[in-house]
């Protein structure tokens, strides 16, 4: 296909600095950077620099801190939700795939670009969340996946195809890098491949970044205080904070008390079984917070709905359907239910536990003293009700009995 300019998804890496030249020898296209801050700890502005130095036009450079449009729009969303896929898996890298295809597409559309280009390979389900979400917002969008076109399948040929036409390549890289492949945003950081690849291979403690070990943690537990707004947090321990604010204070509270490691084998979307570790201690007390305020201020079928609808939820961001319209339907009942999701969470950390110790919502809890009380409820209760209540709900199973089905 004829391609005469192209946006890309540029980190800097070898990876992208490899298909950049690539691109521009194989398309003879021009070829426009997008590079997206969202907290992965890295300097980006060398991206900027990079590209100059790979001939890339000042203009068709963009880089972009989006950390609070990330946790705004589509972090904060999800933690409404309570999505965790598979049981275990808090979607730090799900997430953030549909913000970077908003990007693309919105620069090339800005930058009349007949393509998009990203550096996922075709094993992994990024490559299906930056397609679908490209395609979701651009119908008519092109795409050049180059790992499911050349020849370089290696990093071996990387490295040499970066030799040959004189792309800088870090050092580390050259000498191997890490044994396994990272990726780091403002919710989490994840660990796969290489060395992980064995799933009986406990990870050393140096690979993890921003977590202390919970033997290590310190022998003081902490209370932190979280103030809920419609679902969504917008104080901690009463100091108000932007949506990025919270997670970066969050990450830093959790990762000094050894809170949010994680080691599983997930099920990826293109078929196979994958190892991988992650970090996510912001998102890890988040969903225990959240959770907690919600047990006071949602029905109890309310809440038992959202539960039922969490996994499918999770499985349709893993899966990179965050602008499909079944995820914006069920979005829009979620958030509905946040109206009354207001109050305070108290929870103390400690060795890598976390522990709710109070929760209040003077205007929204549904949480009754005079009911529950286990002492004289003056006749809020009457407890002869229950009698027949138990008896209706046993008669389908008396009946079977009587009949011989049990």
């Amino acid at each position: 296909m004829t391609i005469k300019k192209v946006v890309l998804a540029y980190s800097g890496g070898l990876d992208t600095s490899v298909i950049l030249k690539w691109l521009q020898d194989t398309y003879g296209c021009e070829v426009v950077t997008f590079t997206a801050d969202i907290g992965q700890g890295e300097e980006v502005e060398p991206a900027r620099a990079k590209a100059l130095q790979l001939g890339i036009r000042k203009k068709n450079i963009f880089i972009e801190d989006l950390r609070e449009e990330f946790v705004r729009d589509f972090v904060f969303p999800m933690f409404r939700a309570n999505a965790v896929y598979e049981g275990e898996y808090l979607l730090g890298t799900s997430i953030a795939r549909p913000l970077i295809a908003r990007h693309l597409v919105r620069i090339a559309k800005k930058t009349g670009a007949d393509a998009v280009s990203h550096g996922a390979t075709g094993k992994g389900n990024d490559q299906v969340r930056f397609e679908l979400g490209a395609y979701a917002l651009a119908p008519d969008i092109r795409i050049i996946a180059p790992w499911r076109e050349w020849e370089l399948g290696s990093r071996e040929k990387l490295l040499a195809y970066a030799d040959k036409h004189g792309i800088p390549v870090d050092f580390k890289k050259r000498r191997g890098g890490a044994p396994y492949s990272m990726d780091a945003n403002l919710l989490h950081i994840s660990y796969e491949g290489g060395i992980l690849e064995d799933p009986d291979f406990a990870p050393e403690e140096s690979m993890w970044r921003i977590t202390v070990s919970p033997e290590k943690a310190p022998a003081k537990p902490q209370v932190v205080e979280l103030e809920y707004r419609q679902g969504d947090i917008v104080a901690v321990d009463a100091r108000k904070m932007s949506p990025a604010e919270v997670l970066t204070t969050l990450n830093a509270i959790g990762g000094r008390h050894g809170i949010g490691r994680l080691d599983m084998v997930e099920n990826r979307y293109v078929g196979m079984k994958s190892r991988g570790c992650y970090e996510t201690p912001g998102g890890t007390i988040m969903l225990k917070a959240h959770r907690a305020m919600e047990s006071i201020t949602l029905d109890r079928e309310v809440l038992a709905l959202k539960d039922d609808l969490m996994p499918r939820y999770a499985r349709m961001i893993y899966n990179g359907y965050w602008f499909s319209p079944e995820r914006m339907l069920l979005q829009g009942l979620i958030d509905a239910s946040q109206a009354h999701v207001n109050g305070t969470v108290r929870l103390k950390l400690y060795k890598g536990t976390i522990m709710c110790v109070g929760r209040s919502s003077p205007r929204d809890s549904l949480f009754d003293t005079k009911i529950a009380t286990f002492d004289d409820d003056a006749g809020a209760y009457d407890q002869k009700d229950a009698a027949g209540f138990i008896k209706l709900n046993a008669l389908r199973m008396r009946i079977a009995a009587n009949r011989g089905r049990r």
